[in-house]
């Protein structure tokens, strides 16, 4: 056996490999569950983060293993669920090339499904064609000639009904004689002799990277370059020019030609030739359920009140819903920790100290801390890709990101933007996952960098803290400011992210090309259940798995931050309150808790940044808080509890640590918080990206810290300007 047999083969155990390609909404996840039955499991291709979902099918010359990849209309591909699927069947990478193709078509939608099939009937591998949804293009007086397409195209081609079962045993039947013989493909239509000449030409230039040794597979490698590369040669992702590519390009412009249009127009001018040979038309339908119900739903007004109405359920399922939920993890972690503390103190026969205090205190507020960190992120998570896996199976997600298209373009971003910005608001870790959903990479990375400034949930416990201990209820007799404050932070946080859209759109991430954006609005459909528990399976493990690690790491540096160099209370307090302390049974690592923090790297870290946040109206306690806000920023409102002696175990609502906060007071006596003050930390808060949960997961996003980076200078910078102009407008009307 080869090493390529041993790399792809020895891992499942299958002997033959098979991946699963189409084009969206054509049924391809349920066919493929149809054939797999209960032997599907989740995972990663190699080298990427998108989860696919691997079965296997038995044969009687054994076993196969079925590969279902993302959905793609063509081999060039631009988001990164299509690329891998483009990867997968080009063989790319870590990606063995497949022992057969199995090619999902959209019955109803035939012809515009063929492009795809011809690109891979053009890498001359194995291929098995399945006509799905047959029950529906019937109701719509289409009769796709089965026997016809697989005369023509030179491959099995079986119709299908996967929801149903139809055309089950005769596809697998196919697929075990395609393996078995293994019969190479070949393409039934040609290349004008200029393209034809060029696609060669690249093929034989090709990098050692992109290189096969197969002719045919390299011919489509090259077409593929020749469609993706920009006039330098370059491809996407990619920091290495072709120069084959760019001599080409220059040349075939100079001489008036179309490369692009000759390779595309080639494949369509084939399928165009063969519409009346392909298709049958049955009876004319009466209209059909989607037509009627798509009359309501993108009817300019009823449409717009219906979207409002889904938008505002999914807001409130992300905003509220998950709250429960959100509190049994708290809940369970906390009581985790508290039995492993107690464990712990057992053994020390009371209190554990020194060495095994530390060891307690690392796991418990640390370790298990950082768990938690993690694992409370899952519930929206869950529920955010659980609520777009359902729209989309049913088909009201491109309605409504057709509905939302003519508002998002003013602000430079696509109709299918607004489901992560809506998410935003929830929680920015589910919402940069779910800018997957956007086809360009370029409007991939613009709504990342504009997520942070929508108010997440994160920053309502900030927000309710300082209003609540700073601002009065009424003003002017009537008017209801605290309400009015909090309604104000959420309005400017947008404003924010839409002016934050048109800077960024218009220089960093600057348009070179204006392409269109083609939205299907597919059928209505009833989800199939495991599809949707897999998609939301799969996107909660791919969070735990890449984003989960780097919370955790990062959670533990902060702890030991706040928690060294360690110092006993009888090192920090006067020997006087220690005495008094004891007499009265007070808690003394309670009364040392702001010491500690005030000793600590975390407390010399505060004051070291004091200059730099002093013209903000802020010392170094408001600058702990800032620190320990990166851990999550809910966290800001406990580390307040620590400074100001009111103890870690507060919440917003804790009337005692409010009345602390009023209390506080600088060097000179004066107030350290004041409306003008809360005013400005909150604008602080609303644009400054202060959470390592979203910056981690915005590396695994972008491939790299230079996004993050990026996106943490930019809003820092905001953030501390928005709060010295509300600061200095304050005290120019005579606010302090």
């Amino acid at each position: 056996m080869s090493h390529h047999e041993e790399d792809h083969h020895g891992a499942s155990g299958a002997r033959w490999r098979v991946v699963v390609a189409g084009n969206p909404n054509a049924g391809k996840s349920t066919l493929f569950n149809r054939l797999t039955g209960g032997s599907a499991h989740v995972g990663n291709f190699p080298g990427t983060t998108v989860g696919t979902t691997r079965g296997t099918l038995q044969l009687p010359g054994g076993d196969a293993e079925l590969v279902d990849t993302p959905g793609t209309y063509s081999l060039a591909a631009t988001s990164p669920d299509e690329r891998v699927a483009m990867d997968a069947l080009l063989g790319f990478g870590h990606h063995p090339r497949p022992d057969a193709v199995l090619l999902v078509v959209d019955g109803p939608r035939l012809l515009r499904s063929l492009y795809l099939v011809l690109q891979v009937l053009e890498l001359g591998v194995p291929c098995v064609v399945a006509v799905n949804l047959l029950d529906e293009a019937r109701a719509g007086g289409i009769e796709p000639r089965i026997d016809t397409l697989a005369e023509v195209l030179g491959v099995p081609v079986v119709g299908t009904v996967a929801r149903s079962g139809e055309g089950r045993e005769a596809l697998v039947a196919a697929l075990g004689t395609c393996l078995a013989e293994a019969p190479r493909s070949t393409a039934p239509h040609t290349f004008p002799p200029a393209a034809a000449a060029d696609v060669s030409a690249v093929a034989e230039a090709l990098p050692e990277r992109l290189r096969s040794g197969d002719p045919a597979r390299d011919e489509a490698v090259a077409r593929w370059v020749l469609l993706s590369a920009d006039e330098s040669g370059r491809l996407p992702g990619d920091g290495e020019p072709l120069a084959v590519v760019a001599r080409i390009r220059k040349e075939a412009r100079a001489a008036g030609r179309d490369l692009d249009g000759e390779l595309v127009a080639a494949r369509y001018a084939w399928i165009d030739a063969h519409e009346a040979v392909f298709l049958g038309r049955g009876p004319a339908p009466a209209r059909s359920f989607t037509e009627r119900v798509d009359s309501v739903l993108l009817h300019p007004v009823f449409g717009s009140a219906i979207f409002v109405l889904v938008m505002t359920l999914a807001f409130t399922a992300l905003f509220s819903w998950a709250d429960p939920l959100i509190g049994l993890v708290e809940s369970a972690m906390g009581a985790l920790g508290s039995g492993v503390g107690g464990g712990f103190d057992a053994v020390a026969g009371g209190e554990a100290t020194g060495w095994l205090g530390l060891l307690r205190d690392l796991l418990v507020d640390g370790v298990i801390g950082g768990v938690g960190a993690v694992l409370v992120f899952l519930p929206q998570i869950a529920l955010l890709f659980l609520f777009l896996a359902l729209l989309e199976d049913v088909g009201y997600l491109a309605r409504a990101a057709h509905l939302a298209d003519r508002v998002l373009r003013a602000a430079g971003l696509p109709g299918r933007a607004f489901v992560p910005l809506l998410s935003g608001y929830a929680c920015a870790v589910p919402a940069i996952l779910a800018t997957r959903t956007l086809p360009r990479r370029r409007d991939r990375l613009l709504v990342m960098m504009v997520l942070p400034l929508t108010s997440c949930s994160a920053r309502l416990p900030v927000y309710t803290l300082l209003i609540a201990a700073l601002f009065p209820p009424v003003v002017l007799g009537f008017v209801p400011l605290q309400p009015l404050a909090l309604a104000g932070m959420y309005l400017f946080s947008t404003a924010m992210a839409v002016t934050a859209s048109l800077v960024l759109g218009n220089t960093v991430l600057a348009e070179r090309t204006h392409e269109p954006v083609l939205l299907e609005l597919p059928p209505y459909r009833v989800p199939d259940p495991r599809v949707v528990a897999r998609v939301v399976w799969s996107r909660c493990r791919d969070f735990l798995s890449e984003a989960g690690g780097t919370i955790l790491v990062a959670t533990v540096v902060l702890w030991a931050l706040t928690t060294f160099p360690r110092h006993t209370p009888d090192e920090l307090l006067p020997e006087q309150t220690v005495a008094e302390a004891r007499v009265m049974d007070l808690d003394l690592d309670a009364l040392a808790a702001p010491l500690q923090l005030e000793q600590s790297y975390a407390g010399q870290l505060g004051r070291l940044i004091e200059p730099v946040i002093s013209p903000l109206g802020y010392d170094w306690r408001i600058g702990i808080g800032l620190l320990g806000a990166f851990a999550a920023r809910e966290v800001f409102v406990s580390t307040m509890g620590v400074v100001h002696g009111a103890g870690e175990d507060v919440d917003e609502q804790d009337e005692g640590l409010r009345q602390r906060i009023r209390e506080a007071r600088r060097s000179d006596g004066t107030p350290l918080y004041t409306p003008l003050v809360g005013a400005s930390l909150m604008v602080f808060f609303a644009l400054a990206l202060q959470c390592l949960s979203t910056m981690a997961v915005l590396r695994k996003e972008s491939g790299g810290w230079r996004w993050p980076a990026l996106a943490f200078v930019w809003t820092g910078m905001l953030a501390w300007v928005g709060a010295f102009v509300v600061r200095a407008c304050g005290l120019l009307v005579g606010l302090r």
